[in-house]
């Protein structure tokens, strides 16, 4: 279902992102994820995209499973790093056969190794591969007249390769003037960050549907690999308090981090959020916790496509 369909139907939307495994083991664990979420009915699903060809080979595969064999919407992410434009055609023409309705369109990490040269040669931002992708929408080869609903990133707690938080508005917008439908936020756990970027966001005269990204923190692991992967996130220190109390007692820790998810969810549906984005790690419990005290559940099973 395109996106714009997908905000006139649902008040807040829900959805859910996965990453391709690359085990078996790590699939056994995906495919138990998935048959819990997929009773949730949640608006849409994506899945990541990485930087080698393998890993890019696995998230068609399991684009095209969530596709056939799930109920599940799926919105695979797409890159520019290491693709020319013939390359990024192909790969649209494939989804748009498949009948995948929304694609992510991100620039994509800096690869670990540059023998591959520079990645970013034929798409320097994503506002380029938006404007590709936009350009595809036009010549009418999607099932849907109105193409790829396309989605961008957002960072409400700022870029690390963009320290100037102008610039980096700047970019957003760059984004959204070449087509761009909707922003799913960099994940977060300080609300107060979201409403003032959100704030910072009308007054630049962006005015799209924003979903909020939201990760669970299940783990003193985790909690510390987040810092890593998401460099510029903030832990605000009542969080920080509440971890250490708790560091020995690892499901008092999970406790801890899914309960501040949910206030963190339940504060942002207040204050009239379009959406909510779970960063799943590919496991349900956490989200499955937050959707039944919040009653996402029951909308979402009311909710009739």
């Amino acid at each position: 279902m395109h996106i714009e369909d997908i905000f006139k139907r649902d008040q807040t939307t829900f959805s859910f992102e996965f990453f391709p495994p690359a085990s078996d083991a790590g699939w056994k664990t995906l495919e138990g994820s998935l048959e819990s979420l997929n009773a949730l009915n949640p608006s849409f699903v994506s899945v990541t995209y990485g930087a080698g060809g393998s890993t890019r080979d696995r998230t068609h595969d399991l684009v095209k499973k969530l596709k056939t064999e799930t109920i599940l919407d799926p919105a695979p992410h797409l890159t520019c790093v290491h693709h020319d434009e013939a390359e990024i055609r192909r790969i649209l023409e494939q989804y748009a056969s498949s009948g995948i309705s929304n694609i992510l369109a991100l620039r994509g990490d800096v690869p670990d190794s540059t023998a591959g040269g520079d990645p970013f040669e034929h798409f320097r931002h994503a506002a380029d591969l938006v404007r590709t992708i936009r350009n595809f929408n036009a010549e009418g080869s999607h099932p849907d007249p109105r193409g790829f609903g396309i989605g961008v990133a957002g960072f409400p707690e700022g870029h690390p390769e963009t320290p100037n938080t102008l610039v980096q508005m700047d970019h957003l917008k760059a984004k959204v003037d070449e087509g761009a439908d909707w922003i799913c936020t960099q994940l977060f756990f300080d609300n107060n960050s979201f409403y003032d970027w959100r704030e910072r966001c009308t007054i630049a005269g962006i005015d799209l549907p924003i979903i909020a990204g939201i990760m669970p923190i299940t783990s003193i692991k985790s909690l510390k690999r987040m810092a890593e992967l998401a460099a510029g996130t903030k832990f605000p220190a009542s969080l920080l308090r509440s971890m250490h109390r708790v560091q020995d007692d690892p499901e008092a820790v999970e406790s801890v981090g899914t309960h501040w998810a949910t206030e963190q969810c339940r504060d942002l549906i207040d204050r009239s959020v379009s959406g909510i984005h779970f960063y799943t790690l590919n496991r349900s419990q956490a989200t499955n916790t937050i959707y039944k005290t919040l009653g996402a559940r029951d909308s979402a099973q009311l909710r009739t496509d």
